[in-house]
């Protein structure tokens, strides 16, 4: 029987359950996999040889909690790990118990650093998920240097120039994974959601793992392009004191962020990895805004994306007129859609499959006998 492939999935957003899910139905059906994670209604369709186990948040209080052990310091190798969780230690508990029934070949890690060392201390091989970041501390490295492999889903040219050889050997980069990367016609998208075809579109999109932009530099900037039609989707945090001008609109939450980066002739977005990949899909001319993020994520996406030269990246939305005109025009100027749409692998999931299943035959092939010196080959007596 094929042993089985565990997956542990972070479920803030939305890029970890779908690059999951495009992993899960690219691997062979014979190859069994149990995912982990806090929730079960974040994935897309999935294949019929993975079952889903639900496992309590790691970092979502219920009110169950000791604060009286708050006082104990975090040690340097953990990120997440407070005392008097009981959730924690369930979570644990069903993760070990798998690890000691199911004898998997592989565990994939998206993402947790503390969940890829349980992995390693309960013997099970870890492919662990690589983000943008300042992740030098402890715990990411132990996370990473105790991996079997590491996964990246970004392209190769978007790797942090810090990343050592040895990291970069072991790492297998998937620039478009788990991202449906097919657009509608511009002029159909244009149809779909409302938009003339002569005019100026501006889209400002905000992914699901975070509060959005705020309304007040977004008022700024639709007022120093007034010929334009600006149409945000997503979160947008609103600002008692912003000014309103009359072309732009908030629609919020839609099932057709497709159709919207279609249509747009200049779109500015936040860089979480599944909206980078989608612009980058597009090939749309592009100012590229981090949000907060642990560790600085989004900061170090945007430098990343800013050295291959396929954003136009500014720290924080302008706050001024002329910051904003010299932004938009910077990232019309700079466009280049070819160098975008070169950050998208043929094939991403297909590719991540074959090299999850080459790595689980390699740790899983028996040693051959060393070959021993004449001196110390047995001999009869």
């Amino acid at each position: 029987m094929t042993r089985p492939f565990g997956y542990f999935v972070h479920h803030q957003g939305r890029g970890h359950a779908e690059r999951c899910a495009a992993i899960a139905n690219a691997l062979p059906p014979s190859r069994p996999l149990t995912i982990f994670c806090a929730r079960d209604d974040i994935f897309p369709a999935l294949p019929p040889h993975v079952e889903i186990v639900r496992l309590p948040s790691l970092f979502e209080p219920t009110g169950d909690e000791a604060p009286s052990l708050d006082w104990v310091p975090t040690p340097v190798t953990l990120h997440c790990a407070p005392l008097g969780w009981p959730g924690i230690r369930r979570a644990m508990a069903t993760l070990t118990a798998w690890f000691d029934a199911a004898d998997p070949a592989l565990l994939i890690c998206d993402v947790s650093a503390e969940i890829a060392q349980l992995a390693r201390i309960c013997s099970v091989p870890h492919v662990k998920v690589v983000q943008h970041g300042d992740r030098g501390d402890a715990g990411h490295q132990a996370a990473y240097d105790g991996a079997a492999g590491l996964l990246a889903p970004f392209h190769a040219d978007l790797a942090q120039p810090e990343w050592s050889d040895a990291f970069l050997a072991k790492t297998c980069f998937a620039g478009g994974l788990g991202v449906d990367v097919r657009l509608p016609e511009r002029e159909v998208a244009r149809q779909r959601i409302g938009v003339a075809v002569e005019e100026e579109l501006i889209l400002v999109l905000s992914g699901g793992g975070g509060e959005g932009f705020a309304q007040a530099p977004l008022g700024v900037g639709a007022r120093t392009r007034p010929s334009a039609r600006w149409i945000t989707i997503g979160k947008v945090q609103h600002d008692w004191h912003a000014t309103e001008p009359a072309n732009i609109e908030y629609r919020g939450w839609v099932d057709d962020a497709a159709d919207y980066i279609a249509a747009a002739d200049l779109v500015i977005t936040s860089t979480g990895n599944t909206t980078c990949q989608q612009i980058l899909a597009a090939g749309r001319p592009w100012l590229a805004v981090p949000e907060w993020r642990y560790f600085d994520e989004q900061h170090r996406k945007a430098e990343a994306l800013a050295a291959a030269g396929v954003a136009c990246v500014r720290p924080h939305l302008p706050s001024s007129a002329q910051g904003w005109s010299a932004a938009l025009d910077e990232a019309l100027a700079g466009h280049r859609p070819d160098a975008q749409r070169a950050m998208i692998d043929d094939a991403p999931a297909d590719r991540v499959a074959l090299w999850l299943e080459t790595l689980a035959t390699r740790l899983g092939a028996p040693l051959a006998a060393p070959d021993l010196p004449a001196s110390l080959e047995p001999r009869p007596l």
